[in-house]
């Protein structure tokens, strides 16, 4: 029975896996689909444009450009870019048809058939003017603003293949002979032994049989500090094996490794994030209704209550058509996206999902992973105690950094990189998993964890040293010619730009929230010296989509800010994802929002952007249905009384103004 279930769910994990790469390969074809459609159309338009009457007209070429039979190669070009540029519309308009939800797809599918049919019947013998031109600008513009729109929204499924690049192709594995044979990393099996040296990748979770090492697991655990493991501890594949060379056994392989289950989590959260309709989508629905409505009622106005005759009313039904264009309506809100993708790249914010940029502005809650977010991610100094007066604090600081420059423990980088010049030291002698010593300028220096300092009897009891440690700093002690001199305090810095960017969030009335993997004692100090409203301590990977779900619950609009594999599901879950740029692509790959600067400052300015871009787009929406709405009725011939007619050309060339008035408007984008 245990057999099936777990062929059941190996199946299910398979079918999702095919799920991703359909999905993907779908969308990625979508986007390559409206590329094409677009230069070929973009191609086509100019000839379309150089053999139309009115615009030859308007530049004064008529009679230069006329020939027998241009009417028909303009109609012959017109249809290949009806059918051919026209299909997306056209299909979508038949998908919402059916669904019965028109929208943008409706309103240029509608708009452009009208533009085509009473073109064509114009070549054919009915009277009026043809206006080709407007059908290919149209078509060209929409399927540069859907190009647009859908490469936007491609990044999101990158972050699973950026995720499967964690683990290394090949594993050395261990023969029963004792020799080490090199294998791809699918080929290995649970209870094979594989052999890691140091600064290689672990292949796959297991249990160390031999050795030890330091594993940097920060990237899929949180934890800041590169974790001492032996024999009998488990390690995770993806991590990073330090200076020690194991043996591990192998316990899980492929879907079932730690890695794998975080895709899933990166995966079902991407899924599940909530689609919100685009203000343009919904405006669309709005002009699809007058528009058509419109047409339809103009028709019959003309036709069978006034009784003119069927082209004239035919020609005041197109021209209301054709004026519901939505040229403008389409470039409303890529443009704006465009201009504000560009500003945000200067200022070092890089927009991969500009629907979840755009709720950036919703904001009421920021989640900040802490280590190499809040904290630079960086082992360091951060307290010198001095108990001899002999000594300054920089004496004992630099007699423990000449010491500890010939170890490759995390600890001694972290004190070796608090100064500026490195001393000389002889004699070095490293005390394994007690401390260093060695000679500095004829003095002995000994640098020694607290158990190590018992056995020598120099332990002194200090209500500071307590203090420190209280708050989750790792404390080592310098003695200087067998006497114990200081002790420094070392621990994950803070930024000093994530305290400026607490104070701004205050300001302006959004919550700051830290979840972490380490210890509670390390999470209530950074708390504390961020004067933060809310922390998660001691959060496993797997539960940090889970604490973003919590806040979420709140009723609260939510941003995550991170960089680490373990932050990939987190951000994938919350309603905007902010990656720091220094993280793993990963982070990177599953983030809305990209901060290339490492600032957790410039999250303010998101905010900022994020509310300008907004105001931008309902400016455009507002003038380009606002436009409409005041058009349609002039179109359908309210002014007729008063001599006032337009005919469906004139009726393009001011549909045409509106989307450059739009297009200029989006320019004036600015963000303080």
């Amino acid at each position: 029975m245990k057999t099936n279930n777990k062929g059941q769910e190996g199946q299910h994990k398979e079918h999702q896996g095919h799920q991703k790469d359909e999905h993907h390969d779908h969308h990625a074809h979508m986007v390559e689909d409206f590329r094409k459609r677009f230069w070929v159309s973009l191609i086509v338009t100019v000839p379309i444009l150089t053999l139309s009457p009115m615009i030859q007209e308007f530049l004064g070429v008529r009679d230069l450009l006329r020939f027998r039979g241009d009417n028909l190669l303009l109609f012959a070009l017109s249809t290949f870019i009806y059918f051919y540029g026209g299909y997306p519309f056209l299909k979508g308009l038949a998908d919402e048809i059916k669904k019965r939800l028109p929208g943008m797809m409706t309103l240029v599918g509608v708009a452009i058939t009208a533009a085509y049919v009473y073109s064509s019947a114009t070549v054919f013998g009915l009277e009026g003017e043809a206006f080709f031109w407007e059908l290919a600008t149209l078509v060209t513009i929409m399927l540069l603003g859907h190009w647009i729109e859908m490469k936007s929204v491609m990044g999101a499924s990158e972050a699973l293949k950026e995720l499967a690049k964690l683990m290394p192709s090949t594993a050395h594995k261990l023969m029963e002979d004792g020799s080490i044979k090199e294998v791809p990393v699918e080929k290995i099996k649970g209870g094979d032994k594989i052999v890691i040296k140091p600064g290689e990748k672990i292949p796959s979770d297991g249990v160390i049989t031999e050795g030890s090492s330091s594993v940097d697991e920060s990237m899929l655990t949180g934890e800041s500090v590169p974790v001492n493991k032996k024999a009998g501890q488990e390690v995770i594949g993806g991590g990073i094996n330090g200076e020690g060379s194991i043996t591990v056994e192998v316990t899980k392989t492929g879907k079932d490794t730690y890695l794998s289950q975080v895709m899933d989590l990166v995966y079902q959260a991407q899924a599940s994030k909530s689609r919100t309709q685009a203000l343009a989508d919904r405006a669309a629905f709005w002009l699809t209704v007058v528009a058509l409505g419109g047409g339809v009622l103009t028709f019959i106005s003309w036709f069978v209550i006034a009784g003119f005759a069927i082209s004239f009313a035919m020609e005041r039904m197109v021209t209301v058509m054709v004026m519901a264009c939505p040229h403008a309506l389409g470039l409303a809100v890529p443009l704006v996206a465009a201009v504000s993708t560009a500003i945000s790249a200067k200022k070092g914010l890089l927009i991969r999902n500009r629907t979840s940029f755009e709720q950036a502005r919703k904001i009421q809650a920021v989640i900040f992973d802490k280590t190499g977010t809040l904290t630079r991610g960086q082992f360091g100094v951060t307290d010198t105690i001095v108990f001899k007066d002999d000594y300054s604090p920089e004496e004992i600081l630099n007699y423990a950094a000449a010491v500890e420059s010939r170890s490759e423990h995390p600890i001694a980088r972290g004190i070796t990189s608090a100064v500026n010049e490195v001393g000389r030291v002889e004699e070095f002698q490293a005390i394994k998993g007690k401390g260093v010593r060695g000679m500095v300028k004829g003095k002995e220096i000994t640098v020694a964890s607290p158990g190590y300092l018992k056995e020598l009897e120099l332990h002194k009891r200090d209500e500071k040293i307590d203090e420190l440690a209280s708050q989750g700093k790792t404390v080592v002690y310098v003695i200087i010619d067998n006497q114990l001199a200081g002790a420094l305090a070392l621990a994950d810095i803070i930024r000093e730009e994530s305290r400026q960017a607490i104070i701004r969030l205050r300001e302006v009335g959004i919550k700051a929230v830290m979840l972490t993997g380490d210890n509670q004692k390390v999470a209530d100090y950074v708390s504390q010296e961020l004067d933060l409203d809310d922390y998660f301590a001691e959060v496993l990977p797997h539960e940090k989509a889970e604490k973003v779900k919590e806040i979420q619950s709140r009723g609260l609009t939510t941003a995550m800010v991170g960089d680490g594999v373990n932050d990939a599901p987190a951000l994938a879950q919350a309603d905007v994802g902010i990656a720091i740029g220094a993280g793993t692509d990963v982070a990177v790959a599953t983030a809305d929002i990209v901060l290339v600067q490492n600032n957790p400052l410039d999250v303010t300015a998101i905010l900022g952007l994020s509310r300008a871009t907004f105001r931008k787009m309902v400016q455009n929406l507002g003038w380009a249905t606002g436009y409409n709405l005041v058009a349609i009725p002039i179109a359908a011939g309210v002014l007729y009384g008063y001599g006032i007619v337009l005919i469906p050309a004139v009726g393009a060339m001011l549909m045409s103004l509106s989307t450059v008035i739009v297009a200029v408007n989006s320019r004036f984008l600015r963000v303080n």
